[in-house]
């Protein structure tokens, strides 16, 4: 799941023909790759919660580990602003980069939620809100599966002891689908800031207590780059 610079190319390109590529093309890739790849994330979750799918963490999980093998070569298979973090503090993603990444997926992310809740109609629609001692429990189960999220992204697909694995996608998505399962009921299992403010946009989530979610998943995020790199003292640039 490598971030790909501009002179990267497939193994039977020239190396001229890899250094005149234009980084802003290759740029564009990489956002185009996320932006897809959380279209079909979030479309997935919305449409499986609308129609009350009980499948719904699987499917979700299957969906986002397919995206992560299609696009982990071009943009690393982020699909979460939060992974996106957690790279940034890793040192696996600039920052420049990594704010094309988050305009992508919230982009892709709301337009996939748009699309849903126009497909799905009438949907069952509850929104979930929550107060007192049931936003706290909501915030403590995002922050500690969004943290294991990241932190299983940081370990299986950008450590230089994976290289070339071929688990990476199956790993990071029956994390989720772990995480959908667990505590699905409670928060209703976010873990990604893009699908947090996507289902708030379509009324699955509560705006007066988004903040909870964002403020979990981004610590969360920072936390497993940090947590990587205190565990990782010898593998800084990732490979």
């Amino acid at each position: 799941m490598d971030i790909i610079t501009y002179t990267d190319a497939p193994p039977e390109a020239s190396p001229v023909a890899a250094a005149v590529v234009p980084a802003a093309a290759v740029a564009g890739r990489k956002y185009a790759v996320e932006l897809i790849g959380t279209f079909f994330l979030v479309f997935t979750i919305a449409t499986s919660v609308l129609s009350a799918s009980a499948l719904a963490p699987l499917a979700i999980g299957a969906a986002l580990m397919v995206m992560i093998y299609a696009g982990g070569h071009i943009s690393g298979g982020h699909y979460n602003p939060a992974v996106t973090i957690a790279a940034l503090v890793r040192g696996r993603i600039g920052l420049p980069d990594a704010i094309g990444y988050w305009i992508a997926q919230l982009v892709g992310g709301l337009l996939a939620a748009a699309i849903a809740r126009w497909v799905i109609h009438p949907a069952q629609l509850h929104t979930l809100t929550l107060s007192g001692h049931l936003l706290l429990a909501a915030f403590v189960a995002e922050l500690l599966f969004t943290f294991a999220l990241c932190y299983v992204v940081l370990n299986v697909a950008t450590s230089n002891s994976h290289p070339n694995n071929s688990f990476y996608g199956l790993a990071i998505g029956f994390t989720v689908l772990t995480g959908a399962i667990a505590v699905g009921a409670l928060s209703g299992g976010a873990f990604n800031p893009a699908v947090a403010i996507s289902g708030a946009a379509i009324g699955l989530f509560a705006w007066p207590t988004l903040w909870a979610y964002l403020v979990a998943q981004i610590v969360a995020g920072a936390t497993a780059g940090l947590t990587f790199l205190i565990l990782n003292p010898n593998d800084r640039e990732g490979r």
